[in-house]
């Protein structure tokens, strides 16, 4: 478990996950050292990474959650194969392993087309998502509680009012799969491991930045955080309401994740409980209780291939 300086790190590392840990320490109120050995410490077990990945609008590519219905005996080997691909993250087993979910940045049709002649699966469904209702600042309540509206205030990047127009660099190609391996490794780390001069890197790191083109998040486990059960909740609901309803489940301390999506179900949320008994209370008596929502499909999480990340970082 977490205690509240590891809570209050890992939160001024969601809202800007390169700051200096001078500039944390500073804000936080202990030594530099206290705070670079705690997310030393967090890393080496696992417990939380920083990684930069590029935002979806600037790179002009759809993300599509797809369902793979399958054999329960067949789906850890499917969940693998799919954490190897540097184009998903979130790759869960669900309902007991009988599903396979996945997020998947790109076109959808040169893997699904591939998908649907599996021998072995039942089926496969693809929904584009068409608005994320949560961003990396305004993530998972359970994670971004932790410091006060003054400390975040400090911590928070000094990005332009409007996003700088940028172009693509021939750095890109390299630069962005180490940023996504480790968000926070050194300008001098970055320039050996793409071969181009730290000035270079430094450079384009603050072009990507100011565009608001690179994103950065905090990669953990909820049950560090005391939540025990997570789910996948599939909704519809009425087209007038669905603004309201993401909205309102934005705010909720149990969605980690919201989203539009197309479909029959055109809502997907990401939700964490303490446990089964709490799961039951909030999807019977708040999500239930929505105005507009129709129908709710439950999916228990029963385990990650892969949470966010490149190629070869799945785990548990």
């Amino acid at each position: 478990m977490l205690d509240d300086l590891d809570r209050q790190l890992l939160h001024a590392l969601q809202l800007d996950g390169r700051a200096p840990f001078s500039r944390i320490a500073a804000v936080l109120g202990v030594a530099e050292r206290t705070v670079s050995r705690r997310y030393a410490r967090l890393r080496a077990a696992g417990a939380a990474r920083v990684l930069g990945l590029l935002s979806s609008c600037w790179s002009g590519q759809a993300d599509w959650f797809v369902r793979l219905r399958c054999l329960p005996d067949d789906a850890p080997a499917i969940a693998r194969a799919l954490a190897r691909r540097s184009d998903t993250s979130w790759v869960t087993l669900l309902s007991g392993g009988s599903e396979v979910s996945f997020l998947l940045r790109g076109p959808e049709h040169l893997l699904l087309d591939r998908l649907s002649r599996g021998p072995r699966l039942i089926s496969v469904d693809a929904h584009r998502m068409l608005w994320a209702f949560m961003d990396e600042e305004t993530c998972w309540r359970g994670r971004v509680s932790a410091l006060t509206p003054e400390q975040i205030e400090r911590l928070r990047p000094d990005y332009p009012a409007t996003p700088a127009a940028l172009a693509p660099s021939a750095l890109d190609g390299s630069l962005l799969p180490e940023l996504a391996r480790d968000g926070r490794a050194t300008f001098p780390e970055l320039a050996r491991s793409v071969g181009w001069s730290e000035s270079a890197v430094r450079r384009r790191m603050a072009e990507l930045r100011r565009a608001r083109a690179l994103q950065f998040s905090i990669d953990t486990d909820v049950k560090l955080f005391g939540y025990g059960v997570e789910c996948m909740l599939w909704l519809q609901v009425a087209p007038g309401r669905l603004i309201e309803v993401g909205g309102t489940l934005s705010g909720d301390v149990e969605v980690a994740f919201v989203a539009a999506v197309t479909g029959s179900a055109n809502l997907v949320a990401f939700v964490v409980c303490r446990d089964v008994g709490a799961l039951y209370e909030y999807v019977a008596n708040r999500v239930g209780a929505l105005a507009g929502v129709r129908s709710v499909e439950t999916l228990p999480i029963s385990g990650y291939a892969k949470r966010v990340g490149p190629v070869g970082t799945g785990h548990r």
